[in-house]
């Protein structure tokens, strides 16, 4: 599968105009880097809406739940540096899952994604087999498609801490879709067919979903670190 690991923290964010410069600077050189470098933490990455909002989703990839509810990510969380404090208190529109995943297909990094936060009316192991059989399967065997992610969102997700305080007000989301692809005509064409929203409801989903493409910024791994090989 193309997630490095068994968790994954998502977030979407706006930030007010006037700062988005400064955003892109601290996320690239210095929040990434120290998050990525957290004991179990493998990978993070931003991408920017094409279609989606708010204008930003980025999610970090770690080996297990353990290491996204850790001491040691607890206490980055509850001790922001200087730079984190000046940029996080203009965050907008702020939403932020922990999730575990449930179910995963694919092979590489695709340069759009597809990120759909969607909740269930059936019980949990029937939607994720619905999922995995007629939309997780089928979606990742298509052209252009490089990966397709079932994650579902944990109490974790409602922790408070430092960080939560400067941001303000935040939602989470019970389930996440993430589909990644080479090409946006290729999330284009899935929305009429395999991603619809009908797709989707078919297999158990309420039907209220929040879905938006975005396009890839950054994406920094654990071995491209300086110092390490």
């Amino acid at each position: 599968m193309t997630l490095l690991g068994q968790a994954v923290v998502a977030i979407w964010n706006g930030i007010k105009p006037e700062l988005e410069d400064e955003f892109l600077n601290w996320h690239v050189h210095e929040h990434i880097p120290d998050r990525v470098a957290l004991p179990g933490f493998q990978r993070g990455r931003r991408y920017m809406s094409i279609d989606g909002s708010p204008r930003f989703f980025n999610f970090y990839e770690a080996e297990t739940l353990g290491d996204v509810t850790s001491d040691a990510y607890m206490a980055a969380l509850n001790q922001p540096t200087p730079w984190t404090e000046q940029v996080m208190r203009h965050f907008t529109q702020m939403s932020r899952t922990v999730c575990g995943v449930a179910a995963s297909a694919g092979c590489g990094t695709g340069v759009v994604i597809e990120t759909m936060r969607l909740s269930s009316r059936v019980e949990r192991d029937g939607f994720v087999a619905a999922m995995t059989r007629d939309v997780i399967a089928p979606t990742a065997a298509r052209p252009s498609i490089v990966g397709v992610h079932l994650l579902e969102g944990q109490s974790a997700s409602h922790a408070e801490t430092a960080e939560t305080r400067l941001r303000g007000a935040s939602e989470s989301a019970e389930w996440i879709l993430l589909v990644e692809a080479a090409r946006m005509d290729a999330i284009t064409d899935l929305r009429r067919s395999l991603i619809g929203d009908d797709a989707i409801i078919a297999c158990g989903a309420g039907t209220t979903i929040r879905r938006g493409a975005y396009a890839l910024q950054f994406a920094l791994s654990r071995s491209e670190l300086p110092g390490r090989v």
